[in-house]
C-alpha cells in the first residue's frame, strides 16, 4: 500500500489528511497533536515544523512513497528540497518555487516581466529612499505590504488600516526598519476595488488544473470588520464558480497561473511542482493577481478536498511524475466557518478547555476539522491560532450555510467565537 507523509497540523492539513487516508497508509509530523489527523494516522511525529532535519529523520525511519507539506513555513525553509537530495519524492513546491509566495518582491517582479497582464501596478523598496521615491506624486490609494511571510496578517489597506500617505509611509518605514516578515523589503501597490476570490490548482510544473474557486473571508468580526486573520471561513458554489465570478474570469485567472509558472520556468529553470493558490480581485478591467500561495488555503482547502472526486494521491503522483491527471468535483456547495478562541487574532485566550460533539455535528451533514487545539488526557484545549473548521454541503450556498450553522450549535462555544454572517 502506498504510505504518505503528510507534514502540518492544522485544519487544512486535516482535510488534506482525510483524503490521503482513503487509498494510502497516512504517517504525519505536526507541531501540536491534531486528534482528527492523529486519528487517522498509522505513526505521528510531534515537532518544530522549523527544524528540517528532525522532519528528514522522521521521513528516513518512515520510508514514504511521497511527502506531502501542508504550511508556508517549511516549503520557504526548503524542506522539499532537503527530502529530494535525500531520496524522498515529494508533492510540493522547491524552495525556488516557494519564493512565489514567500517574497512579493520576487514575485511581482517576475509576473511584470514575463506576465504583464492581470498584475497591478506596484513597487518593490528595500530602503527608505526608495520608499520615498515609489510615493511621489501618488495619485490613488495604496496597499503596503511586507514581502516576507506574515501569516496573512501583514497586508494594511489605505482607507481602512491606514488612513492617509502618511500612515501607508509610516508602515511602509516599519517594514524596511524592522525586517517585517523576515526581510527589509516592502511591496506599495494600487488599491484595486473588486471582490476577492481564491483559485487553488494543481501544478505539475507545466500544467495546471483549476479547482472550484473559493471566496475567504480574513477580517475577525462580522461585516469584514476587524483585523485580518488567516480567515474566518469560505464558501464555494455548486458550479465550481461564484455569483459573481464567470467561467471567463476563472479562464483567464488560469492563464495567469499558467504564464506565473511558465515565467518561473523560462527565467530561473524551476519547475513548480505542487498546489498553486492564487488570491484575485474582480474588478472592471478582469482579474488581476493579488498574491500566491505555494500551497492549498487555509480554510479553502476544507471547501473543496471533501468534494474532490479524482483519489487526491493519484493527483500527487500525477503530479511527481509529471504527467497531472484531469481532477473532478463533485457539483455541491460549501460553505466552512472557523471557531477561533475568544480574543483572537490579537490577544487570543489560550489552554482554555473546549468541547464539541463530532458525531451530532456529522449527523446534520457537516464536518469537523480540528484545527489548532491540543489534546491532553482526553480534553482539548486552545492555543493562541484557530480551533476547528466546520464546512456544511449542499445544493446551493443557502443549504450548506444552514447546516454550517446548525452543526455549530454542537459546539460549547463559551470560550469561542466565530463569525455568523459566512
Amino acid at each position: 500500500m502506498t504510505k504518505v507523509l503528510l507534514v502540518g497540523g492544522g485544519a487544512r492539513e486535516h482535510a488534506i489528511a482525510e483524503r490521503i487516508a482513503q487509498s494510502a497508509e497516512l504517517y504525519a509530523y505536526m507541531a501540536n497533536r491534531n486528534p482528527g489527523i492523529a486519528g487517522l494516522a498509522k505513526r505521528v511525529e510531534v515537532g518544530s515544523l522549523k527544524n528540517s532535519n528532525d522532519i528528514l529523520k522522521f521521513a528516513l525511519s518512515v520510508k514514504p512513497d511521497y511527502v506531502f507539506v501542508g504550511p508556508e513555513d517549511p516549503l520557504a525553509n526548503g524542506l522539499a528540497d532537503l527530502l529530494i537530495k535525500n531520496g524522498i519524492q515529494v508533492c510540493s513546491p522547491s524552495q525556488g518555487a516557494a519564493r512565489l509566495e514567500s517574497d512579493k518582491g520576487f514575485c511581482r517582479n517576475l509576473l511584470m516581466e514575463h506576465v504583464k497582464k492581470g498584475i497591478p501596478k506596484f513597487w518593490v523598496c528595500n530602503t527608505i529612499k526608495a520608499v520615498e521615491e515609489a510615493l511621489k506624486g501618488v495619485d490613488v490609494e495604496l496597499v503596503v505590504k511586507p514581502a516576507g511571510l506574515t501569516g496573512g496578517k501583514g497586508v494594511k489597506i489605505q482607507g481602512e488600516h491606514l488612513k492617509n500617505l502618511a500612515d501607508v509611509r509610516d508602515y511602509a518605514y516599519e517594514i524596511v526598519q524592522n525586517q517585517v516578515g523576515g526581510m527589509s523589503t516592502v511591496v506599495i501597490e494600487e488599491k484595486l476595488e473588486g471582490e476577492e476570490f481564491s483559485l487553488q490548482a494543481f501544478v505539475d510544473g507545466k500544467k495546471v488544473v483549476a479547482m472550484p474557486i473559493v471566496q475567504d473571508h480574513k477580517r475577525a468580526f462580522e461585516n469584514d470588520t476587524g483585523p485580518n486573520t488567516g480567515g474566518m471561513g469560505s464558501y464555494s458554489d455548486a458550479n465550481g464558480l461564484l455569483p459573481f465570478v464567470g467561467k471567463k474570469d476563472v479562464e483567464d485567472s488560469v492563464k495567469i497561473m499558467e504564464d506565473s509558472v511558465a515565467a518561473l520556468k523560462k527565467e530561473h529553470g524551476i519547475e513548480y511542482k505542487g498546489v498553486l493558490y492564487g488570491g484575485f480581485m474582480l474588478t472592471k478591467k478582469g482579474p488581476m493577481l493579488l498574491e500566491y500561495n505555494a500551497r492549498f488555503g487555509d480554510p479553502e482547502t476544507m471547501n473543496v478536498l471533501p468534494i474532490m472526486e479524482t483519489d487526491f494521491n493519484s493527483a500527487c503522483e500525477s503530479i511527481i511524475d509529471g504527467r497531472l491527471i484531469n481532477v473532478d468535483f463533485q457539483k455541491v456547495a460549501t460553505v466552512c466557518k472557523y471557531l477561533v478562541p475568544k480574543g483572537y487574532p490579537d490577544s487570543p485566550a489560550a489552554d482554555v478547555p473546549v468541547s464539541i460533539d463530532q458525531n451530532s455535528i456529522e449527523a446534520v451533514g457537516a464536518r469537523l476539522y480540528y484545527a489548532s487545539v491540543n489534546s491532553k488526557e482526553g480534553k482539548l484545549y486552545t492555543t493562541k491560532s484557530r480551533s476547528f473548521g466546520v464546512v456544511g454541503f449542499g445544493k446551493t450556498i443557502s443549504e450548506a450555510e444552514k447546516i454550517a450553522q446548525n452543526a455549530l450549535g454542537y459546539v460549547d462555544t463559551a470560550n469561542l467565537f466565530y463569525r455568523a454572517d459566512i
